[in-house]
């Protein structure tokens, strides 16, 4: 399993590779401080489902785990637990 620092790292590649968007920290708010619209969020959903492999149910997550790349990555690692537990 990948560590935290890991997938800060992927995130912060996603958001600059596929995005063009420089996020400050870890804790920054997406959403609150414009660094993401509307277009820009279904877009991030998409790149995070390439890099990390497995599909993200919007129906099964909370808004406000898309908020931060903090808790993008502990979405993603219960993400990658139930895929693992799936399969």
């Amino acid at each position: 399993m990948r560590s935290e620092s890991a997938v800060l790292a992927a995130l912060d590649e996603v958001f600059a590779e596929k995005l063009h968007i420089e996020v400050p920290s870890a804790d920054t708010d997406l959403l609150e401080s414009g660094i993401l619209d509307s277009f820009q969020f279904v877009e991030l959903v998409l790149q995070l489902e390439l890099r990390f492999g497995f599909k993200i149910d919007i129906d099964e997550i909370d808004l406000e785990d898309l908020r931060t790349p903090a808790r993008i990555g502990r979405l993603l690692a219960r993400q990658r637990e139930a895929a693992a537990a799936a399969q």
